[in-house]
């Protein structure tokens, strides 16, 4: 069995505003699903750090982190009507970043191990210059801009229910990440349509495969199959993250997909394979707000890619979405199709 390489947890308990759905129960259900596995001697836990300034500065404006600093050094409140801060989330926001480079470097020491993020505020809403959708900093674009600042190249899969905006602005126009993500559509933020696809300097380096309420796994299957496989293959990254967001399960309050811990188990071997090598494989926690399902959930994604059991659900199926992969294929190829004209009309003239 693979070893599971995890941050060592930081008391959260500061990042709390009463009745929020962002609590640190969240954690608590996913340290859960971990000890389920019973891993002993194949769980190694990374001494916590915080991300540094000029870690940060890789992806956030340096204004916004003064901002944010001073804001929730004066009391915090809320940012947004979905997002908040108190007088702790700074210092823990800076250790949820850390949390995810602190597991990067230790498997880089080991070479080898599957590393897992438990670590709350979550990341992938979060701009270069704004807080929103429940998080502060973006932990897994920190994360990538660290490796590709090593001469890495990076793909980003991101299966939460709701769209990572902020990863995929952040690394837009960048040509050393790839970002590939499934999401219900439409939903907040109301980004994600399948004709983003990347910037000028990056394009088709965005796969968006936007999903109808109700859907299952097997139409998320077939997305990536069809439409992200063949981009990743051509792309060869040399590290894969995961924003491993559970609020695409059936049971989740937040959302109308129609996914079990059998479709994540699932998700997570394709995540895998789209490794180049043993220990390059990062998931980090994003979304997930039912607890028995977040629990069950990891469990399912570390023991599948750990060499140990699946989950107890199995994967679903029947669901609507199928013309939506194909209208998803359609308008990509229709947008890139659009800016290689561009592009080459513009090297003629």
């Amino acid at each position: 069995m693979a070893t599971l390489i995890m941050n060592e947890l930081y008391d959260d308990s500061g990042h709390k505003e009463p009745g929020h759905p962002e609590r640190p129960d969240r954690v608590t259900a996913a340290l859960a699903g971990v000890h389920d596995l019973h891993l002993g001697d194949d769980l190694a836990i990374v001494p916590l750090r915080a991300a540094t300034r000029v870690e940060l500065v890789r992806v956030h404006e340096g204004s916004y982190l003064d901002e944010l600093g001073a804001f929730c050094y004066s009391g915090g409140g809320d940012i947004d009507p979905d997002t908040y801060a108190t007088y702790d989330s700074w210092v823990i926001a800076l250790h949820a970043a850390g949390a995810g480079l602190a597991v990067i470097e230790e498997m880089q020491r080991q070479k080898q191990g599957v590393g897992f993020i438990a670590a709350r505020p979550p990341g992938h809403h979060a701009l270069k210059d704004r807080a929103m959708g429940f998080c502060l900093l973006n932990n897994i674009a920190i994360a990538a801009a660290t490796l590709v600042g090593q001469g890495q190249r990076v793909l980003i899969v991101d299966w939460d229910v709701h769209h990572g905006n902020g990863t995929q602005a952040i690394f837009w126009d960048n040509p050393d990440v790839l970002y590939v993500s499934t999401h219900q559509w439409p939903l907040f933020p109301g980004s994600g349509t399948a004709s983003e696809v990347g910037g000028w300097n990056a394009i088709g380096e965005t796969v968006n495969i936007p999903l109808p309420p109700g859907a299952t796994g097997d139409v998320v299957r077939r997305g990536i199959e069809e439409i992200a496989t063949p981009v990743i293959e051509a792309f060869e990254p040399t590290w894969v993250l995961v924003s491993a967001g559970f609020d695409a399960h059936r049971d989740d309050p937040m959302a109308d997909l129609a996914l079990t811990s059998g479709d994540y188990a699932h998700l997570a071997q394709t995540a895998a394979a789209f490794a180049p090598a043993p220990g390059r494989l990062v998931m980090f926690l994003e979304g997930g707000y039912q607890l028995d399902a977040l629990r069950s959930s990891v469990q399912a994604v570390l023991g599948s890619v750990l060499g140990g059991e699946g989950g107890d659900e199995p994967p679903s199926t029947g669901g609507p979405g199928g013309e939506h992969v194909s209208r998803a294929q359609f308008e990509r190829s229709a947008a890139l199709t659009l800016m290689h004209n561009a592009s080459e009309g513009e090297v003629k003239s």
